[in-house]
């Protein structure tokens, strides 16, 4: 069966049986499931039923693509093999070997490749944990029905089951009555690890491994546990108010219990497994030295031999499990201080240990198979996941920051502080950071307010490193990088709290400080600060002690919503290709985390092609990224689709640093690169023409809902960093959701427009053959091209004109609505002109079809989200709840919120 056919064959099961469900709950919607209208005027609560039913089939529809899509997946690697199909190790390292890429280069980017998603609490999760829960029912009902094995019975069962679960899926509350708290957006982090990716995260060691040995035999490889979660719940205080120290410390313990647990499953699943006998395998000495330490340690080892006579592997995993089973009581207590040594594992590293004892002890008994298929996997879920899951990153802004620094200048002069910016504070910082902790009396930390609590932030770091896990801590990012002057008072902040390797507090720092740089102007000004700071001695000798890779963070959401889609783009490439290039010349590489959302304007590009788009050189085996959101829903929800995922973005990173200083493509040219900065400079010029127009905040305000998104409840982080309503203190996240509800789309082309028709009008076919050559030839430039595209095609201006008509001052409106739709079309004929005539996005059928199997929906929703918004604001409470499920149906149809 072909895969449109099969997709069309899952979706019409899954249609059929929520028609089932309409029909017994609530018979009045079957109509509009069917593409009727309701009747006008029909009551808020008939039209809520609607859209809960319209964004029931979202959901159930995208859960049928997604099987579908893994089903083709499989199917292309039994057809073609694993090496013929792209986002795989078997494909990259085939293609490396193929092309004569030596043995030796590989097995050095392999040492050293690392690659860390970061799953965050950004509020862009429109659905609760419990409805995730009842979509990965469905979805493995669905992987179950592929098989030919059942009887029509069987089957009919099946089917019976699916309708169970669809049932309970529209019989649960969609809607979250409260905001959720830290500790609930920790649970729905953790519910993706326990789900999938402790499974499938030690699984992708192994497939690397595979794809080596295929195309390189003979050839030796040390592949490391490369693949890593990072973490900001609990972490990310960047105006949050509620990730407190108290949260973050309570999110430590958390995490810290699900992996214990996560062990003692494994374990003794090991335990029952492990039954071999000393009678009939020969075991080696060195296992029977290491047994007897583990009986002797456990103080109860003759009843442990005992127990299981002669079965020397399982007498050895009651030992461990023993130990295992004292650690996570403490843990489970909260017990943050490290547990005497006899009775716990102190550190993962100890079980790590362990475990390899045990797979040597099982290799040497001429049990090779099953120390690599039992034992391994646990061992480098552990190496993985250590005892913390995720390595937790405390992000908080420069503000704060200085805050803190100011109450700590306090302590030692009653004279008010220099300005953060001004050289007096800067060489302040740096006088302090090179004078020993004990050659006078240390400054004193603040005792109470906001800026205790930052300094207590940076003691909790020491103590949770010390007492937790080396680990358990990743970076400290620092968002709203301004200056050096910046990241020499998370420094001196770090010195006071103890975390710095050297008593005197001059030697280096042991804490990775990540600087981020969000908006245009600090994009332009991160090559000059970056080099500043690695001129730093302090500095220089805390990155090499931290592994010798300088890591900065970049903003995508940010970033665009400063300058807008092409702007954005081509200042992250510019600041990624000079801070590459100062790498190399102060001999210290640096590496990029990139701060990336769901939807297009914040860089959520498909992962591939985003990350084979960046520039050459930029990667080289490192790279971490944020997943937010619905991201991390949509890639990690099922365990088949996780692991695709997952090796995808780690094959992408590996194909990346192997190939991109080879590409063609990415090879800068001055021609091209002045092109961009042309184009950049008309794009950002007409952004900013609409974003600095004194009725934009009026018109945003009325014509989307801005303001009922925060009624939705999906995450604890408020819309606004500082409370003060404007577009400044918006965050990126309502930005790009409310452009989304209302059908603009702005922060996904508006400029582009302008830029590409300002280049050609000046330039003519000269400039019009070079856009074509920049087409075929640039990654960069064809990624922003087809992005536009592609967003033009969710655009509906008519709709748009609709929500528009929402605000009352009819000169603002016209004015704000011309200058969109102008662009628009503007934007569409010179796309067109770059592409071929026809269909936006015809070039992309899986795209179109996904789509147009949605507008009729979106577009009818659209529409009663307007009538609803007006009723809502006119003092029609009974409205709210449709108002709120239109939201979360719009998000479900175009599949991200911000």
């Amino acid at each position: 069966m072909s895969p449109p056919d099969y997709l069309q064959r899952t979706a019409d099961l899954l249609y059929d049986c929520l028609l089932d469900v309409i029909r017994a709950h609530a018979p009045d919607v079957e109509r509009v499931l069917r593409g009727e209208p309701l009747p006008a005027g029909a009551p808020a609560d008939l039209v809520g039923r609607a859209i809960q039913a319209q964004g029931t089939w979202f959901q159930l529809l995208s859960i049928a693509e997604q099987n579908a899509a893994m089903r083709q997946r499989r199917q292309s690697e039994v057809e073609r093999g694993p090496e013929q199909v792209r986002g795989t190790f078997a494909h990259v390292v085939a293609a490396a070997a193929a092309a004569g890429v030596p043995a030796d280069e590989v097995r050095a980017l392999v040492a050293g490749l690392r690659v860390r998603p970061v799953i965050t609490a950004h509020p862009t999760e429109a659905k609760r944990v419990t409805v995730l829960e009842k979509h990965r029912r469905i979805y493995r009902r669905l992987v179950d029905l592929e098989a030919p094995r059942w009887t029509p019975r069987e089957r009919s069962a099946l089917i019976d089951t699916v309708r169970a679960e669809i049932e309970l899926l529209w019989l649960s509350g969609e809607l979250r009555l409260e905001k959720p708290t830290v500790e609930q957006e920790l649970a729905w982090g953790l519910y993706f690890v326990n789900e999938n990716l402790f499974g499938v995260v030690p699984e992708l060691v192994d497939k690397l491994e595979q794809a080596l040995g295929r195309a390189y035999p003979g050839a030796s490889f040390e592949v490391p546990p490369f693949f890593q979660l990072g973490c900001w719940i609990g972490g990310d205080r960047d105006g949050n108010p509620f990730v407190t120290n108290d949260a973050t410390r309570r999110t430590l313990c958390e995490t810290r219990v699900a992996s214990l647990r996560r062990y003692r499953v494994r374990l003794a699943e090991l335990l029952g497994a492990l039954s071999i006998t000393e009678r009939a395998a020969v075991i080696s000495p060195a296992f029977r030295e290491a047994l007897a330490r583990q009986l002797e340690r456990s103080g109860q080892g003759d009843a442990i031999a005992r127990r299981n006579p002669g079965e020397v592997f399982r007498q050895f995993l009651t030992c461990v499990l023993r130990r295992l089973d004292a650690t996570l009581v403490c843990a489970e207590r909260g017990e943050t201080a490290a547990p005497p040594e006899a009775a716990c594992y102190r550190t993962a590293d100890d079980l790590i240990a362990d475990l390899r004892a045990l797979e040597a002890g099982l290799a040497d008994a001429q049990c090779a198979t099953a120390a690599g298929q039992l034992v391994r996997p646990v061992r480098r879920e552990v190496e993985a996941f250590r005892f913390s899951t995720f390595r937790l990153d405390i992000r908080e802004n420069s503000t704060r920051v200085n805050e803190a620094l100011r109450g700590l200048w306090h302590t030692g002069s009653s004279s008010e502080p220099p300005a953060p910016e001004s050289p007096e504070w800067r060489a302040w910082l740096q006088a302090e950071l090179v004078r020993p902790l004990d050659a006078a009396a240390p400054l004193d930390l603040p005792a109470a307010g906001g800026a205790a609590e930052t300094a207590g932030m940076f003691r909790l770091i020491r103590d949770t490193r010390d007492r937790l896990d080396r680990e358990a801590i990743g970076s400290f990012v620092l968002s709203m990088t301004h200056s050096v002057a910046d990241v020499l008072g998370v420094y001196f902040l770090a010195k006071q709290a103890g975390l710095f390797a050297d008593a005197a507090g001059t030697e280096s720092c042991t804490l990775p400080i990540v600087p981020l740089f969000e908006s245009i102007d600090d994009l332009r000004r991160a090559p000059d600060i970056v080099r500043e700071l690695l001129q730093i001695p302090l500095v220089r000798r805390s990155v090499r002690g931290q592994g010798g890779v300088f890591e900065v963070m970049i903003g995508y959401s940010d970033s665009n919503k400063d300058g807008g889609f092409l702007s954005s783009n081509w200042e992250l490439a510019k600041a990624q290709l000079k801070l590459t290039r100062l790498g190399r010349e102060c001999g210290v590489p640096v590496a990029f985390f990139h701060g990336r959302g769901g939807s297009v304007s914040r860089g959520g590009a498909p992962t591939g092609r985003a990350i084979a788009a960046q520039p050459a050189g930029s990667i080289r085996g490192r790279l971490r990224l944020t997943e937010q959101g619905e991201v991390v829903s949509f890639k990690y929800a099922n365990r088949g689709t996780a692991a695709y995922q997952a090796e995808l973005l780690a094959a992408s990173v590996l194909e990346h640093s192997l190939k991109s200083e080879r590409e063609q493509a990415l090879v800068p040219t001055t021609e091209f690169d002045e092109a961009m900065e042309a184009l950049s400079g008309a794009a950002h010029a007409a952004y900013r023409r609409l974003v600095d127009h004194p009725g934009l905040v009026a018109y945003f305000q009325a014509a989307s809902p801005l303001e009922e998104i925060a009624l939705l409840n999906i995450g604890s982080r408020p819309a606004r960093r500082s409370g003060a309503r404007t577009l400044a203190d918006l965050r990126a996240i309502p930005w790009v959701f409310a452009w989304t509800q209302n059908r603009h789309f702005i922060p996904g082309w508006y400029g582009v427009g302008t830029g590409l028709a300002t280049f050609l009008e000046v330039r003519g076919s000269r400039g019009e053959a070079l856009l074509q050559r920049m087409f075929n030839d640039s990654r960069l430039f064809r990624l922003i091209v087809d992005e536009v595209e592609k967003t033009l095609a969710y655009v509906d201006l008519d709709i748009a004109r609709e929500y528009a008509a929402l605000l009352p001052d009819d000169w603002v409106r016209a004015e704000i609505f011309s200058l969109v739709a102008d662009e628009y079309h503007r934007t569409a004929d010179v796309i067109r002109r770059l592409v071929g005539p026809g269909d936006l996005a015809r070039r992309f059928p899986q795209f179109r079809r996904r789509l147009e199997s949605r507008l009729p929906i979106l577009n009818q929703v659209s529409r009663q989200q307007v009538e609803l918004l007006r009723c809502y604001r006119a003092g029609q409470e009974d409205a709210r709840p449709a108002l709120l499920l239109s939201i979360n149906c719009i998000a479900a149809g175009f599949g991200t919120t911000g």
